[in-house]
């Protein structure tokens, strides 16, 4: 199975307006409710993907109720570990008029020693079973900050790979512990590196400890560098829709071709293909199988074949 870590789970909530408009009162058409964070978005595109996953992470209060509800009927397996405080919700406010979306996240609940002791402990047996795990999200409070780098550590001492995609100095101290893989995207890779410039931005992320390195470049797709070479990866063509969560579907890409044993260019190719299907869906978690059939053998990967950095 995949295990996805989830610290800061939220009940995603959006609202649908014609116009947002400031100071104004608004006439909500639709409103969506959905289980969130990055770590369960992986783990219901993994399921999707065909593979055993489980997520968990920290769930309480009636927010964590109504969460775990919603989650129950779908396939990924809830191991999430019970808290006192009230899991967040996030609130996107999605303007019909222009097509842009408005966040608001809350902060998530405050996370005591004891229930943080109680995680590693599930989170140990957990990793007895995996066969790749993925560390996603914002830190919770009360979590200290290198709390993915002591997760890291666990899951390379069981022989797990792990991907860490996590921003800011969570993953300044994560990368640290050298995972196998980061997938942070461009502004997290430039606040890590200093580097506006991608390749050499992903180059420098290789050695400050990551043992790869996958950014995401928005509409310009995927760019990585691994032990193995560099290479770029491109959808064929923009697509409009919803960006939520097509992240997360790269990160599930990613996971699903290492398990199964895909060579670097085909798991990327796999993860623009979903990202792009994601952004055609309808909510993150989700992607257009459809056209994540047609999009994958389109996928452009072009590799760097100069000054690829070591191992």
């Amino acid at each position: 199975m995949i295990l996805t870590v989830t610290l800061n789970a939220a009940l995603d909530i959006t609202y649908k307006v014609a116009a947002l408009t400031p100071h104004a009162t608004h006439r909500v058409g639709e409103v969506v409710e959905r289980p969130g964070g990055k770590g369960i978005n992986v783990a219901r595109v993994l399921t999707a993907l065909g593979h055993e996953s489980v997520v968990t992470g920290f769930a309480g209060g009636p927010t964590g109720a109504v969460l775990r509800e919603m989650l129950a009927p779908l396939a990924p397996h809830d191991a999430l570990v019970e808290v006192a405080g009230n899991t967040r919700r996030t609130v996107a406010v999605a303007d019909d008029a222009t097509g842009d979306t408005t966040q608001l996240n809350e902060p998530g609940p405050t996370v005591t020693p004891g229930e943080w002791t109680a995680f590693l402990s599930s989170y140990d047996s957990l990793l007895r079973d995996a066969e790749a795990v993925a560390l996603c999200g914002s830190l919770p409070p009360g979590i200290h900050v290198g709390a993915y780098a002591e997760l890291v550590r666990r899951a390379r001492a069981a022989d797990v790979p792990v991907l860490l995609d996590t921003g800011g100095e969570p993953l300044r101290r994560g990368i640290a512990a050298r995972p196998d893989l980061i997938k942070p995207n461009a502004d997290e890779l430039a606040r890590l590196t200093g580097s506006r410039e991608p390749l050499r931005a992903t180059r420098d992320a290789r050695r400050r400890g990551a043992h790869a390195v996958v950014a995401s470049l928005g509409p310009e797709g995927l760019l990585a560098a691994t032990p193995d070479g560099t290479w770029q990866a491109e959808p064929p063509e923009p697509v409009k829709g919803n960006p939520t969560g097509a992240g997360d579907s790269a990160v599930a890409g990613l996971l699903s071709g290492t398990v199964t044993g895909l060579s670097w260019p085909e798991r990327l190719s796999r993860a623009v293909a979903l990202s792009a299907a994601t952004v055609l869906a309808p909510a993150a978690g989700e992607f257009d199988a459809l056209a994540y059939e047609e999009l994958l053998p389109r996928v452009t990967v072009v590799e760097h074949t100069t000054g690829t950095p070591g191992k």
